[in-house]
């Protein structure tokens, strides 16, 4: 029986090198977690404050795991006096005024 056993068995180091490899990039994942989370809440904010008014100091973001998936949650209040920034014109007012002699 044992001269059988010894065909399935792994050797150790290719095991121990594969379980090296998902610990670091889980490590490398969970790093990179909160710069993702910065830039995905600056883009959302963007986009949401382009149509309707945003008080941007005053968005709370969450990202939170259930099961097998992670679920970003977004708290913001939408305030009706102040007005949507529209995103896709300041580039273009931006580059007429430099054009502007003075």
């Amino acid at each position: 029986m044992k001269m059988f056993g010894f065909l399935g068995r792994k050797k150790s180091a290719p095991v121990a090198r594969e379980r090296l490899q998902v610990m670091l990039a889980h490590e490398r994942a969970s790093l990179g977690r909160s710069q993702l989370v910065a830039r995905m809440r600056d883009d959302i904010v963007a986009v949401i404050a382009s149509h309707v008014g945003v008080e941007r100091n005053e968005v709370r973001v969450k990202v939170n795991r259930r099961d097998s998936m992670f679920v970003l949650k977004i708290d913001m209040d939408i305030t009706p006096d102040i007005t949507p920034s529209d995103s896709r014109s300041s580039p273009q007012k931006a580059i007429s005024a430099q054009s502007t002699p003075h």
